[in-house]
């Protein structure tokens, strides 16, 4: 090869090399910019939702263990005094919630 055929292919490598260099860096601005946030909604959004699921059953599995041992333990022959305990229980954290309650504010018509 002489020197002026090197020189031209030296010179495609760098253009080459430039394009791919922008190339990377705007993708790199795309996904920063774009994706990423995208991405933590998303991830905010489905770990939101495994909280609340879990929550809910722990929940549940809770009143279903209370209700057994009011059953067994606390009124063996009175079914109805163990599902009053436990919806007045439910009414007390009910009315407690509620009290501590924000009201949203409204904004002004002017």
């Amino acid at each position: 090869m002489t020197d002026q055929e090197r020189s031209t292919t030296t010179k495609e490598r760098d253009l080459a090399g430039t394009a791919m260099s922008w190339v990377d860096d705007v993708v790199d601005t795309l996904h920063d910019r774009v994706i990423r946030p995208i991405l933590l909604v998303g991830r905010s959004i489905a770990f939101s939702f495994i909280i609340v699921f879990s929550v809910i059953v722990i929940a549940v599995a809770i009143c279903v263990a209370l209700l057994r041992i009011l059953d067994v333990y606390v009124f063996p022959a009175h079914q109805w005094a163990s599902w009053a305990l436990l919806g007045v229980l439910s009414l007390g954290l009910g009315l407690f919630t509620w009290r501590y309650r924000r009201t949203v504010p409204t904004k002004s018509a002017g």
